[in-house]
């Protein structure tokens, strides 16, 4: 893989982290929201819905600092 092809990937990948945190960010503002209007069974419900695009994410840094560091060998 070229520098510029792996440069590139690991681009996208800092992006789609970005994404699904700005998304998982809001889903947590609503489950706080959610809380503290009382409701705490919702607000759970609701947080549950972070679980997968934070695996997501963690799978995409996981990704993204293997193949910096398998370029600079």
């Amino acid at each position: 893989m070229t520098r510029a092809v792996n440069d590139e990937t690991i681009r996208s990948f800092l992006s789609n982290i970005r994404e699904r945190l700005d998304k998982t960010a809001a889903t947590a503002k609503a489950a706080e929201a959610c809380a503290m209007a009382g409701n705490l069974e919702q607000a759970l419900d609701i947080v549950l819905d972070v679980e997968q695009p934070l695996y997501e994410v963690t799978t995409f840094l996981n990704a993204a600092s293997l193949m910096n560091r398998t370029s600079r060998s």
